[in-house]
């Protein structure tokens, strides 16, 4: 299962590299949100994954391994929080790029054939 997931973050990542080379806007920002989508599967991943397992130690002393590691869960669901206030400020950017310049080339122009 490690190397399914290990591939999937791979092609992920490699994938928003790809859209991030794009001349569009959008597509730039697609590739934006893959690979952030990519680190927090990467980083929440990384946490150890444990079912059925109490997020946080009790005030008992007990064995900490039997416990799920917090930290990667609160990285993740703040990494996502961020992730969609910077992805509204890129499409409002983007929507006030394109009514001047009436394209959505990165380069604010079409290329010439």
């Amino acid at each position: 299962m490690e190397m399914v997931v290990a591939i999937a973050v791979g092609v992920m990542f490699g994938s928003g590299i790809w859209l991030i080379l794009r001349p569009r806007t959008f597509q730039l920002i697609t590739g934006l949100l893959l690979m952030s989508y990519a680190v927090n599967l990467f980083i929440f991943a990384m946490g150890r994954l444990w079912v059925d397992r109490a997020p946080i130690t009790p005030d008992a002393l007990v064995d900490p391994a039997q416990f799920a590691d917090p930290l990667p869960q609160g990285l993740v669901l703040t990494a996502i929080v961020i992730g969609f206030a910077t992805t509204a400020l890129y499409l409002v950017i983007m929507i006030g790029a394109r009514g001047l310049t009436g394209s959505d080339h990165v380069d604010g122009e079409e290329p010439r054939e």
